[in-house]
C-alpha cells in the first residue's frame, strides 16, 4: 500500500513546500475569534475527528474489502496536517521541531532501524 505518488502527485512534487512554509499559511485560516485556549482545543478535538476519518477508509479497506479511496484518505490527511499545524503553531513550535524530535525519539528507541525481534528501547 506504500506506492510512490505517481500523476498529479508526482507532478506537484516540483512545487512543494516545507513544513513550517505549510505551517505559516494553515496559521493565515485559524478562527481569529478564538484565544489560544480554544484554538488548541479546536485543532486537537479536529486532529482527532481527522484521524478517525483516515481510519474509516482504512477499515473499510481492510476489513470490508472495498477499494481504497486514496483521494479521500489525501483529504482526511490533509485536514489531520492542518490540525497539527495549529495545535503545534498555538503551543509555540514549528512542525519542523515536532518532526526533528520524533525523530530523536525514534532514534533513541530504535538505534539500528525497526526490527520486530529487538526490544524497544524506553523514551527518555
Amino acid at each position: 500500500m506504500t506506492e510512490q505518488p505517481e500523476g498529479p502527485l508526482l507532478e506537484r512534487r516540483e512545487n512543494e513546500r516545507t513544513l513550517d512554509a505549510y505551517q505559516m499559511a494553515a496559521a493565515r485560516t485559524v478562527n481569529p475569534a478564538l484565544d489560544d485556549a480554544h484554538r488548541f482545543l479546536d485543532a486537537a478535538a479536529g486532529l482527532s475527528e481527522e484521524a478517525g476519518e483516515v481510519l474509516s477508509h482504512a477499515r473499510r479497506h481492510v476489513l470490508q474489502g472495498r477499494m481504497l479511496d486514496r483521494d479521500a484518505v489525501i483529504d482526511e490527511l490533509g485536514d489531520a496536517l492542518w490540525c497539527l499545524a495549529i495545535a503545534a503553531h498555538t503551543v509555540g513550535v514549528t512542525l519542523s521541531g515536532v518532526a526533528m524530535r520524533n525523530e530523536e525519539k525514534l532514534r533513541a528507541r530504535h538505534p539500528d532501524g525497526f526490527h520486530p525481534s529487538s526490544p524497544s528501547r524506553p523514551p527518555r
